[in-house]
């Protein structure tokens, strides 16, 4: 099993998403694909902006906790919206 599947496993909606450095990131909205779609959503001109952070980014999950492998500050730079 690799590491992004073994992780995604136990992932579940709602849980705290957290930077290396503890900070808050958000929330987990559900998993979309390879991809954690945050429950923080900004409305727009467009419609709703959804906020996803790869898998590929994730260290670990500790409790209720998925800890990201960048600081916050450097991991939302790296989201993806939809």
């Amino acid at each position: 099993m690799s590491h992004d599947h073994a992780i995604k496993d136990r992932i579940k909606d709602h849980m705290e998403v957290i930077g290396a450095d503890g900070v808050h990131v958000g929330s987990v909205d559900h998993i979309k694909g390879e991809r954690i779609q945050r429950a923080t959503t900004h409305s727009g001109p467009h419609g709703d902006h959804h906020h996803f952070i790869s898998l590929g980014m994730v260290a670990d999950v500790e409790g209720d906790k998925v800890r990201l492998s960048a600081n916050a500050d450097v991991a939302v730079t790296f989201e993806e919206e939809k």
